[in-house]
């Protein structure tokens, strides 16, 4: 599965650090993604969801590449930490509507998103990641950054859940670690009421490390990296397998719950999120009450 550690390789080391510093002194890209980017610069992999036209919202091959490209970050003895953030003004919108059916995203099995996958493999790279948020930060999108390991953001982001008003949720790490973020009271507000917040309501909460001005984000989340880099790298790994060791029964909670996720995206109650959405009205779930 590929929430589980990659398969080691065994990457040749450079015959000279010199020459792996140049190479590395300026931004690389890896190989050609569709829906993001990923370069490699001064020790840190940026890894950018690149859908602007959607405001980053992720479809199936979206969710595959960033797997692939967090695996080539592990893989990559020059990388230090990882940045993962969104083209343009905006972070990610979380799950693409457009690309939701009536049983989930495109026609693979499950929900069609690998998301255990992907959230298992951000909290298992044995390198910090920093999520870069400027812009809206909402639903699926929400959950990435919850799970990095750091948080930056810009003066004019936006936090918040739409799940329960889209006829959808997160089971798992998007609502249990979120709980041990801010609290539980906090984060059945999160979820239940699908508010929206300011970057400084989130900074207040603990939901991120520091707010900066936007045109100040990039730079700032540039020096957080290089004092991230200038650490320890073994210390840097055992810390974070250590912070994970406390929450890492939601793994199996994560699995089950996008089963039963899968369940819901197939029923009545679900689908009414997923067309009010298309049809642009709000949604009517007074009749699923019971």
């Amino acid at each position: 599965q590929s929430m589980h550690r990659p398969a080691r390789r065994r990457t040749p080391r450079p015959r000279r650090r010199a020459a792996s510093a140049a190479m590395h002194s300026e931004r690389t890209p890896h190989v050609a993604y569709t829906d993001i980017l990923y370069e490699v610069a001064d020790q840190t992999a940026w890894i950018t969801i690149n859908r602007p036209e959607r405001r980053n919202a992720f479809r199936p091959e979206t969710v595959d590449e960033l797997i692939e490209a967090f695996r080539a970050a592990w893989r990559d003895r020059s990388v230090g930490c990882v940045v993962l953030s969104g083209a343009g003004e905006t972070f990610c919108a979380g799950g693409d509507q457009k690309e939701r059916t009536g049983t989930g995203y495109g026609d693979r099995p499950g929900i069609g998103l690998d998301m255990a996958g992907l959230h298992g493999v951000i909290r298992a790279i044995p390198k910090p990641v920093v999520a870069m948020v400027d812009g809206f930060a909402i639903g699926g999108g929400h959950v990435l950054h919850v799970i990095c390991d750091l948080t930056i953001a810009s003066d004019r982001a936006v936090f918040g859940q739409v799940g329960p008003r889209m006829g959808s949720v997160d089971p798992g790490f998007g609502t249990a670690y979120l709980a041990r973020v801010v609290g539980e009271k906090k984060a059945r507000e999160i979820w239940f009421l699908c508010r929206r917040y300011s970057a400084a309501e989130a900074a207040a909460m603990g939901l991120v490390n520091k707010v900066v001005p936007a045109a100040e984000l990039r730079a700032e989340v540039e020096s957080w990296c290089r004092e991230l880099n200038s650490m320890s790298p073994t210390a840097l790994k055992l810390a974070k397998l250590s912070f994970n060791a406390d929450t890492e029964q939601m793994l199996g909670t994560t699995e089950l719950g996008f089963a039963a996720l899968e369940l819901y995206y197939a029923s009545p109650e679900g689908d009414e999120g997923r067309a009010a959405f298309a049809e642009k009205r709000p949604p009517d779930f007074a009749r699923f009450r019971r």
